[in-house]
Parts: structure tokens; sequence; C-alpha cells
């Protein structure tokens, strides 16, 4: 006899197959073997008293604080642990209870439908300025052409291109100036008709300057105030263009001056959560969510962000996380800019883990690397 432990990462439903499970055991043992970790907060203590007998009735369980037996307090917080199975039984059970307990149901509903993406894809970073926070991804005209002809090469499957800097404290510019950067940029993708090769994303929040990347051949609009502006609503719905929704608290000049949230993950949620309805609103029916690493996060709301990433897969729509040489990796292991290639291939091959679908890179080719190491690990 010989027994093995085996990683709670597998692909379940392979294992069963090869096992020899029929089809329809595979499907049952596999919501069984799916575990979910869910935070409850601010929950009635009266429902979170049914809810933790109805969960030990099926072999669940909710840790709860102690005094929730005899309602010590109102409203409690709480930890759900469910198989997904589990999961699907308790969404039922609590639709007709009181206390809250029923829109509660909806949500772990939710939780049951989530997958993990088969593919992610890689969009490369070109920078059209001169004070974008990592030098190495600042061209200019021919420079950029060529860099952008290289990330084709190194199986870039979009490439993302902005003519302003985000970064902290960044200086603000004249939609004419970030027209100016990016403009011969965008003719030579046009003349040189690079759209059809490889999928061009236009960084902006400038309807003028989204304007002429549209009808320069790009096909997604990366606006890091997550459609703010309505007009950039009505471009993206007219061309049909993809829309990436970023969750910002503040602006670039303001946005690191002691970020607080009352409650990190369920706000930025919520953020992303109205801007998508606003972008459906306009006829807007091609969205990516990016939780905005880097904007307006400490570090640790960075880290939570990326470690808690299958949150926002209830939104529906696929995730992009950008945390490609930024800061927060100097605060964890102190290093210049041009020395944060490995910190950023571990926060993104762990929010790729975690339910991301794009990542944002200055790196093609050593994350390209990366992303085959880790689906052949994945794949067994």
């Amino acid at each position: 006899m010989q027994v093995e432990k085996l990683s709670n990462t597998i692909d379940a439903k392979r294992y069963l197959r090869e096992l020899g499970v029929d089809g329809g055991g595979v499907e049952i043992l596999a919501s069984k073997i799916k575990h979910h970790v869910i935070s409850i907060k601010d929950l009635h203590v009266g429902a979170a008293n049914i809810l933790k007998q109805d969960a030990l009735s099926i072999g669940a369980d909710l840790a709860v604080p102690r005094g929730t037996v005899i309602a010590a307090t109102q409203h409690v917080d709480c930890i759900l642990i469910a198989t997904d199975k589990q999961l699907k039984i308790l969404s039922k059970k609590e639709s007709v209870q009181p206390f809250g307990l029923g829109e509660l149901a909806k949500k772990l509903q939710l939780f049951t439908t989530i997958r993990k993406p088969q593919h992610v894809e890689i969009m490369g970073i070109i920078n059209a300025n001169d004070d974008s926070f990592y030098s190495n991804s600042r061209f200019r005209d021919a420079e950029a052409l060529d860099a952008i002809i290289k990330m084709i090469e190194e199986g870039a499957d979009s490439i993302d291109i902005g003519g302003v800097s985000s970064r902290p404290n960044a200086p603000k510019v004249t939609v004419e100036e970030e027209l100016q950067r990016v403009k011969p940029i965008l003719d030579a993708i046009a003349k040189e008709r690079l759209y059809e090769k490889v999928k061009f994303s236009i960084d902006s929040y400038e309807p003028e300057v989204i304007s002429h990347a549209l009808q320069s051949g790009f096909k997604i609009v990366n606006d890091i105030t997550g459609l703010q502006n309505d007009e950039v609503c009505r471009l993206c719905a007219t061309y049909g263009a993809t829309a990436v929704i970023m969750h910002m608290q503040g602006t670039p000049q303001t946005m690191q001056e002691n970020p607080k949230y009352e409650n990190m993950l369920s706000d930025v949620y919520r953020f992303l959560e109205e801007r998508v309805l606003k972008a459906e609103s306009f006829g807007v029916n091609n969205i990516i969510v990016d939780v905005g690493i880097g904007f307006g996060k400490s570090l640790e709301d960075n880290l939570k962000l990326i470690k808690h990433l299958e949150n926002f897969m209830t939104l529906g729509k696929p995730i992009l996380v950008g945390a490609s040489r930024k800061s927060m990796i100097d605060k964890i292991s102190p290093s210049s800019v041009e020395d944060r290639l490995g910190g950023t291939i571990a926060l993104h091959l762990e929010a790729v883990g975690n339910g991301a679908s794009i990542i944002r890179v200055h790196d093609v080719k050593e994350h390209l690397q990366a992303l085959k190491i880790k689906k052949a690990l994945d794949a067994i």
C-alpha cells in the first residue's frame, strides 16, 4: 500500500477521471474537494447563529466570536468554511431565512460559479513619455516601434501605450501634450497595420487621445479613472472597444497620501461593480476589471488584493493585474526599479493562481516563460 499527500491545487476532475470515476461521480466528488474560506462582516447575530447551525448540519462550519450564541453583540464578523457542494446547499437553505441571510445566499451562490481562467494573456507596456517610474519602458517614435515589434516577437497578447505617467506624484500633462507624445506612435501602428498582429491598448482617460487611438486600430481602452468620463464610455461603445476599468483612490498626485479604507476589499469591489454597471448602461459589452495595485493602496492593501483576487471573480469579468516593478516590491525586499523582476514575477504568478486573466508587464519574454512553467506544474 502507498499513501501520498496530494496538493490542494490539483486539477481534481482530471485526477478523478484518471482514477476511473464515472462521469456523474466526477462532478460530485470534485465539488467536495474544492474548499471556500469566506469572510462575512457585520452579520446580524441572529443570522450568524442560524448559519452556524445550518453549516454544522452539512459538515461545514462557521467561525464566530465568543458571545455569539448569547447574542452579546447585535452584529458579528465571521468566517465560513465550506466545500463547493456545501456552499451550494447553504445558498439554498439560507435563501428563505431572515436577518439578511437571503441576500447572503445570493453571494454564496456566486462563489460556486467561480472558474479560474484556462489561459492568461500578457499585456506589454510602452510609455511614450520621459517621466514613467521605470526608465527602460520609455520610448519615443521609431524607438517605440522597435520596442513594439520586439514585444510582438516575444509573444505579447496585447500592448498598452500611454503618454502620461500615473506614478505617485506624477506631474499633470495637458491633453495637447499627451496627444503630441503618442500620436507619432499611433500613426505608425496604423501605417504598418501592426494592429493585425497584436491587440493595442491606449492607456488614457482623455477622449481626444482615446478617439485617435481607436481610429488607429486600437481595441482596448485602459482607463485608470475607471470610466469616470461618460464620453469615454460612449467611445468604447461606438468602436466596440474593450474597456479596462481600474480602481484608484484619489489621483496620481494624491493617491499615496496615507490611503485609508473602511473595508478595502469591499470598497474596491463596490467601486468596480458600480462602474461595470455604468459601462454596460452605455452599451460597452467587453469589460476587464483592474483592482489598481499601487493606486491609492498601502503595501498591505496591495498584498491583500493579490492574495484575495478570487473575491473579484464574482463580477464575472476578466481581471487584469499590473504589479510590474512597482515600489511595493522595494518595501518588502529593498531594490532599485531595475532589480525588481524577480519580485514582479512572484506577484504576478500569485495573481494568476488567484484568478487573474491578464498581467500587465514590462518584461514580456520572462513572464511568458514563467507562465509556461506554471502551466506545466498545473497540468501535473
